[in-house]
């Protein structure tokens, strides 16, 4: 059977203009006139600009460049322009705009390629079913011939479903990620705004502690009494409001550390989950990879769901690190889609010596007991039509396997559904 396959030739079928938009890019851009710039351009390898921002007196000198690159290709460039006198200043606001910008891109670029994915995957599913029909009645005709191949010829359908299912698991996790992506850069563009109103603020005050300096040093020429220039210290500092200054200073400052390390946090919270630098089999703490998930699912529950946790410590088991956070990402959010009105998630670890049990629960209508034994099974869902896949959970028994353990779902305490892991622990 020939299936069509989809290929997204980055650069060659999408340009930057097709990738951001207006609305993603020029708030940015003017975040770094705020920041006291005379002008911010992005330009494309040509050098032509894509979009720009300048004060209205001009852009000034160009001060510095910044390039952006896509799959390890430059494909663009950020320039600020303004007073030389400001370049060193302005640097690390320009290095704080690429890396925005390449959040940006990034995920766009995913969310773009996981819509196409999935449109095409829809628009072709009635298709390719009607297709595999009718190679399924020529195929009982021809066994019916070739009655002494049967065997050859259902390994043969076996393989190619495997690989299809496969096919299917591997588009239920470019899907998750696309969500995870949209996620993450709200949490970073939340702390990166206040950041940039915090830098806005402290540029103004900063100017006023110069004309304070200024101050000094024209009157200490003057060689005035002490009380004079005493006199006029105050009343100097009392039209800057400098006493208002200092006080917020420190605030302003503590509020802009808080962003960064949040933006610093939510960075390592992804990498973590995806462990895009670990490769093979390496020893895994559960109890981690979960606090992972969660913490990547942020965005998500917070203000939405309570979060309830009773994880006990737990021995490290030699696995792929992506295996749990594909279990605990699917679960938990199988667990929001079907908890109640005021969604309530339970989650408890415990290790009983030879085996690690992980429990999911949630307090939403629970999972029917005619269900319980099709829930894993590829397209099963019990959502409306178009609302899911039926794909998620089947994900979760494919990575439970391969930690040779096994799961289950029952009724959870006071309502719900339940979900229990079981995972051996190997000796030594």
């Amino acid at each position: 059977m020939n299936v069509e396959r989809l290929e997204f030739l980055v650069g060659e079928e999408k340009g930057l203009r097709e990738i951001l938009l207006d609305s993603d890019v020029m708030p940015l851009l003017k975040g770094v006139l705020a920041a006291g710039a005379g002008g911010a351009r992005l330009v494309d390898q040509e050098g032509v600009e894509l979009w720009g921002a300048a004060l209205p007196e001009g852009r000034g000198e160009l001060l510095d460049r910044f390039p952006l690159f896509l799959e390890g290709e430059e494909v663009a460039r950020l320039e600020l322009h303004g007073d030389q006198e400001q370049r060193e200043r302005l640097h690390p606001v320009g290095r704080l705009l690429t890396v925005a910008l390449d959040t940006v891109i990034r995920n766009n670029l995913k969310r773009i390629l996981t819509t196409e994915i999935h449109t095409s995957v829809v628009n072709s599913s009635q298709e390719e079913l009607m297709r595999i029909n009718a190679e399924l009645a020529q195929s009982e005709a021809r066994y019916r011939e070739l009655a002494g191949n049967l065997e050859l010829r259902v390994k043969e359908r076996t393989a190619e479903l495997k690989r299809a299912q496969a096919h299917l698991l591997q588009q239920e996790k470019m899907a998750g990620i696309g969500q995870l992506a949209a996620g993450v850069a709200h949490e970073i563009n939340n702390p990166l705004g206040f950041i940039i109103s915090n830098l806005h603020t402290l540029q103004k005050y900063v100017s006023r502690f110069c004309a304070m300096l200024q101050f000094y040093r024209d009157h200490l020429d003057l060689d005035l009494p002490v009380k004079v220039l005493s006199a006029e210290a105050d009343q100097k500092w009392r039209e800057l409001k400098l006493q208002q200054v200092v006080g917020d200073v420190g605030d302003l400052m503590s509020q802009s550390l808080a962003g960064a390390e949040r933006v610093s946090r939510i960075v390592a919270d992804l990498k973590g989950f995806s462990h895009v630098d670990d490769a093979g089999d390496m020893p895994v703490d559960l109890n981690e990879e979960l606090e992972r998930t969660l913490g990547v699912l942020s965005h998500t529950l917070a203000g939405r769901a309570e979060i309830v946790k009773d994880l006990q410590p737990l021995p490290s088991i030699s696995c792929q690190p992506q295996l749990p956070g594909q279990i605990f990402l699917n679960l938990i959010q199988n667990a929001l889609t079907h908890a109640g009105a005021a969604p309530r998630i339970t989650l408890s670890s415990c290790f009983d010596g030879e085996r690690i049990r992980f429990s999911i629960a949630d307090n939403g209508k629970g999972v029917p007991a005619s269900l319980r034994g099709q829930i894993f099974e590829p397209f099963f869902t019990t959502l409306p039509v178009g609302s899911g896949t039926g794909m998620g959970l089947t994900v979760v028994w494919e990575a439970v396997l391969k930690l040779q353990g096994s799961i289950a779902v029952a009724d959870a305490p006071g309502g719900g559904a339940e979900f229990m892991i079981t995972i051996p622990v190997g000796k030594g």
